[in-house]
């Protein structure tokens, strides 16, 4: 499972959430989701959001391993340096590990070669006091990978608060959020012994994951039934060329069943003016 896009959701639902926790933003600063892709190369990594603030931006990564590539202090670097071109403000880097690790990629703050030194500011989540999120909707769905001496009876208080949420949709929601988020760190029968599935359902996360799967499942068997085609149609074609040039040795069939729709059309148009099997041999030779 991919968590970025859970993230992402948080991020854009409760923006003031998480510049109050990670930049100081007070109630009145306007916010605004700036677009994940910067100029030049487009980038794309997991968690990846800029919220501007004011005239200041915050960029969040989250991520669940600290091995990347390229390094993940270089990409905060090219970040860095692609913002300021384009917004000539303050900006505010945050790493965010969500996965406890004894890597010491996680302690890298910096990224350090030469004359060249760029800092950004390193959040791992499971050192965090849970009590920073407890009441704060769009940060509730970090607590369960906070600290704690019992990680099940934390989770429970998240469930708990959970219940107490009034609006329907937020309660879907953040419930959504916190069950994905929640299987960085604990197995899902445990999850689902304390959140109700319901809940699960009806969100708006939950919805767009079932809509994916539907489109990416719609993808492959449109794909598995036009290869089956291309076979049938590739197989059609080893009948005729044998009957025209007579029995072909496996290798050739072989050669021939792989071949591409585009290719399978230029062999039936070449064909016809073929009278042996050399003719294919040397047509096939020259595809490589």
């Amino acid at each position: 499972m991919s968590y970025d896009n859970t993230l992402k959701y948080l991020v854009e639902q409760f923006p003031y959430d998480f510049a109050k926790w990670l930049a100081n933003a007070t109630p009145d600063e306007e916010l605004e989701i700036l677009k994940t892709e910067l100029s030049k190369e487009p980038i794309r990594a997991d968690g990846l959001v800029f919220l501007r603030i004011a005239n200041r931006i915050l960029h969040l990564e989250f991520q669940t391993s600290p091995d990347s590539d390229p390094p993940l202090p270089f990409r905060m670097l090219d970040y860095w340096v692609r913002l300021y071109r384009q917004y000539q403000c303050e900006i505010i880097q945050v790493v965010i590990f969500l996965k406890e690790t004894t890597s010491e990629k996680v302690f890298v703050d910096e990224f350090k070669v030469q004359n060249t030194i760029h800092r950004y500011r390193v959040v791992r989540i499971w050192e965090m006091n849970p009590s920073l999120f407890m009441d704060i909707p769009g940060l509730l769905p970090l607590v369960a990978l906070t600290r704690s001496d019992r990680p099940e009876s934390l989770l429970a208080q998240v469930a708990q608060k959970i219940d107490r949420i009034e609006e329907r949709a937020m309660q879907s929601n953040v419930s959504a959020c916190v069950q994905l988020l929640a299987g960085i760190k604990f197995d899902k029968n445990l999850i689902r012994a304390y959140f109700r599935e319901e809940l699960l359902m009806e969100s708006v996360i939950y919805q767009s994951l079932k809509e994916d799967i539907e489109r990416k499942a719609k993808e492959e068997t449109r794909l598995e039934t036009k290869e089956e085609d291309r076979i049938r149609q590739a197989s059609l074609f080893v009948r005729m060329l044998q009957l025209r040039l007579g029995n072909l040795t496996p290798d050739l069939e072989n050669s021939i069943k792989n071949l591409s729709f585009l290719q399978l059309e230029e062999l039936l148009i070449l064909s016809i003016n073929w009278n042996s099997q050399e003719d294919l041999v040397n047509w096939l030779s020259n595809l490589k």
